[in-house]
C-alpha cells in the first residue's frame, strides 16, 4: 500500500474569510476538505453523525443526522448561528448499504435510506442555504457524487442510482442559478483510500488467503492505470480549486478523479 500523499497547496484566492459548510466531515474526503479550506483562511463548519476528534483550528463541528429532514434543518440553523451564514457548501455526505443477495433483495428500507442520505440531504441543504447566497450576490456549491453515478461499480446499485440522481439534479441546479451568481459543480471520485481500505490492502499475503472484500479491492486497484487508490487530500485540492476565485468561469461541470480507471473518455 503506497504511503499517504502529501501535497503542497497552491495559493487560492477568494477563500479567506469565506464561511464554509462541509458535510460528512469527520473523516476521509470531508475531513480533508475541511482541513484544506481552513488552511486557506476559510471559517469551516463540518458535520457528521459521530464526533470528529482533533479537527484543525478554525473548524467547528456539529453532530447531525443528515439522513432526515429534521437533521438537515437543525444543521443549517446551528451552522448559521455559529458563523453567520454560508458562502460555500460542500455536499460530501454519502454512504451505501449493498443489498445482501443482489439487487432484487434491496428492500424499500434500503432504497429509502440510500436516497435520503445520498440525494435528499443535498437537496434539503441547498434549498435552505441558496436563498441567502443569492441575497449576498453569489456562492459556490459542490456535490460529491461517485464514478458509480456513471457506471455502477460493485454490488451497491442503490448507491450508484442515488448518486446518478444527485448528478442530474446538480446540473439542473447549476443551470437555473448561474445567472444569480451561484456556481454548482460535481466531483466524481473513484476508489479513495480510507482506514478500512488501507487496512484491507495492507494485509500481507502470508497471513493466508485474502477474503472476498480484499480480493474485490485488489481487482479494483489493478484496474486503475495510475496503480493505486486516490488519497482524500487529492480530492480536497480539486474541491478547493473549484470553490476558489480561480474557478470563477466553471459551473455545471463534473470532474472525475479516479486515477484513469473510468473506461470511457
Amino acid at each position: 500500500m503506497p504511503e499517504p500523499i502529501t501535497t503542497t497547496p497552491i495559493e487560492l484566492s477568494g477563500l479567506r474569510g469565506r464561511r464554509v459548510l462541509v458535510t460528512g466531515g469527520s473523516k476521509g474526503i470531508g475531513r480533508a476538505v475541511a482541513t484544506r479550506l481552513a488552511a486557506a483562511g476559510a471559517t469551516v463548519v463540518t458535520a457528521a453523525r459521530k464526533n470528529a476528534d482533533n479537527l484543525p483550528p478554525g473548524v467547528h463541528f456539529v453532530a447531525a443526522d443528515l439522513g432526515t429532514a429534521e437533521g438537515c434543518a437543525e444543521l443549517v440553523t446551528t451552522a448559521t448561528d455559529l458563523v453567520g451564514g454560508i458562502d460555500i457548501l460542500i455536499n460530501n455526505v454519502g454512504a451505501g448499504t449493498p443489498p445482501p443477495d443482489g439487487l432484487l433483495s434491496a428492500s424499500d428500507d434500503i432504497w429509502e435510506q440510500t436516497l435520503q442520505l445520498n440525494l435528499l440531504a443535498s437537496v434539503r441543504l441547498d434549498r435552505a442555504i441558496l436563498p441567502e447566497m443569492i441575497a449576498r450576490g453569489g456562492g459556490a456549491i459542490i456535490h460529491v457524487t461517485s464514478v458509480g453515478a456513471h457506471l455502477p461499480i460493485g454490488p451497491d446499485a442503490p448507491y450508484s442510482a442515488a448518486k446518478a440522481a444527485l448528478s442530474t439534479y446538480s446540473k439542473a441546479l447549476a443551470n437555473e442559478f448561474a445567472s444569480r451568481g451561484i456556481r454548482v459543480n460535481r466531483i466524481s471520485p473513484g476508489l479513495i483510500a480510507n482506514d478500512a481500505i488501507s487496512a484491507l490492502l495492507g494485509q500481507s499475503s502470508d497471513t493466508g488467503p485474502a477474503g472476498p472484500a480484499t480480493q474485490m479491492l485488489e481487482k479494483w486497484v489493478a484496474g486503475i492505470p495510475l496503480g493505486r487508490p486516490g488519497q482524500p487530500v487529492e480530492v480536497a485540492d480539486l474541491i478547493a480549486f473549484l470553490v476558489s476565485d480561480q474557478a470563477a468561469w466553471i459551473t455545471g461541470s463534473d470532474f472525475r478523479i479516479d486515477g484513469g480507471s473510468f473506461p470511457a473518455a
